[in-house]
């Protein structure tokens, strides 16, 4: 069955029209599909012989709440989905004073290999539609009653080894006909697919860039993620910067903390030298239990005494507010099963 979430509008307007129906019916039916109608049924803007008609070969399908854990210590919400093959994935909402932050997932597991991520233990299983990424947002918002101010794709998966997917999923979330959420109130997380880096710079979108850095040197940084033995640390910061000069938009570069391995001083002096003269931002964040893993979450005082290292030498970094670890909504603790909490 065709599932119409997974249709931009332009394609959806092509399908109507090999219908032999007007193209103002595609707008009615993405609008109604972002307001969070769930079934042909529901598709009131239509008359009911063309609702049978569809009922042949598509069905609107959104993501089930398989289950929901509340943090709490910070109201922070884990949605366990459920998607039309039976495979689970994580999405989660963060609280904050300026509204509802998203966090969606790309793929049905991530074949990346982090070695502080849970999200890639059990390799990648498949990636995900347009439709079943966009419904992670249309299923939170039902749920909680409010509109979702802000949309990170930081959960299971890495977003651009499912770029056609993404690029198609920001189009319809940012289209004015549909959820109408700006690019600005996107942030694209990447372990660092170079080429895939300038291919969205040159999308157009002014959309934010977070990169996975979590090392300062090529050395430290392949024994920590294996997309670094296949793209070096400068092929990667070149891109970065073409991404910014191209969109004007600050790249913001993650750097999980890792007693023993990235938490030096001598690692917080070649961040220096590496983004002294960068127009960036370092979101420094304690590594967070993974049991699978065995890394050694460093101390408050290593981590104020690393951003202090950064910031007098004018290199902008922030320690990342900790959300939902309480239930393993953290990063890198996300998961592709219903795992008990």
């Amino acid at each position: 069955m065709i599932n119409l979430c997974d249709f931009t509008l332009e394609e959806l307007t092509e399908y109507f029209k090999n219908l032999g129906e007007a193209s103002f019916r595609a707008k009615q039916v993405f609008s109604f599909i972002a307001k969070g109608c769930e079934s042909i049924d529901d598709l009131t803007c239509l008359s009911k012989a063309l609702r049978e008609k569809l009922k042949c070969e598509c069905e609107i399908f959104l993501p089930k709440v398989e289950r929901k854990l509340v943090s709490k210590i910070d109201g922070t919400i884990k949605y366990l989905l459920t998607l039309s093959d039976g495979n689970i994935i994580e999405t989660v909402a963060m609280k904050y004073h300026h509204g509802i932050s998203v966090c969606v997932s790309s793929q049905v597991g991530c074949a990346m290999g982090c070695t502080f991520c849970a999200s890639t233990l059990g390799g990648r299983v498949r990636n995900l539609t347009p439709g079943e990424i966009t419904g992670q947002i249309i299923r939170v918002g039902k749920d909680l009653g409010e509109r979702v101010s802000n949309i990170v794709v930081m959960g299971i998966g890495e977003p651009f080894d499912n770029y056609e997917n993404l690029i198609k999923f920001l189009k319809n979330i940012n289209n004015p006909e549909g959820v109408n959420l700006g690019y600005r109130h996107i942030t694209v997380s990447t372990c660092g697919i170079v080429p895939k880096i300038i291919d969205f710079a040159n999308q157009g979108m002014s959309v934010n860039l977070a990169v996975s850095l979590h090392a300062p040197t090529d050395e430290y940084r392949k024994a920590i993620m294996p997309i670094a033995k296949k793209y070096s640390l400068n092929e990667l910061l070149d891109a970065c910067r073409y991404y910014f000069n191209k969109t004007g938009r600050r790249i913001t570069y993650e750097y999980a903390l890792i007693e023993g391995k990235n938490s030096s001083d001598e690692c917080a002096r070649l961040l220096i030298e590496l983004f002294k003269n960068d127009n960036c931002h370092i979101n420094l964040i304690p590594v967070n239990d993974v049991k699978e893993r065995g890394n050694v979450r460093v101390s408050k005082k290593r981590v104020e005494e690393f951003k202090n290292m950064l910031t007098r030498s004018h290199v902008t970094a922030t320690v990342r507010r900790e959300l939902g670890s309480d239930i393993s909504a953290s990063c890198g603790q996300l998961r592709n099963s219903a795992i008990e909490q």
